[in-house]
């Protein structure tokens, strides 16, 4: 098995290359920002696909149909 001719590197390749190596070694980790726990009654707005035909149940009932989801949503979820 031959081993294939290598391509001549050019300075520039060379530059990038080292400058490369030089972000990786470098280059700070970003910490997680720390969890923050859940307080109680505080709502986060959130985007949420639902059935049209579950939506139109919790919307017969008038105003109040977003907090009747986030009630029975609680209940599915065990709090």
């Amino acid at each position: 098995m031959a081993d294939q001719p290598r391509r001549p590197r050019t300075l520039g390749d060379a530059r990038t290359e080292a400058e490369a190596a030089f972000k990786k070694v470098t280059a700070k980790v970003a910490a997680a920002p720390p969890k923050q726990n859940a307080v109680p009654g505080i709502k986060e707005q959130v985007t949420l696909r639902l059935d049209q035909d579950v939506l139109e149940f919790f919307q017969e009932g008038g105003p109040g149909w977003q907090d009747r989801i986030n009630e029975a949503l609680r209940k599915a979820a065990g709090k």
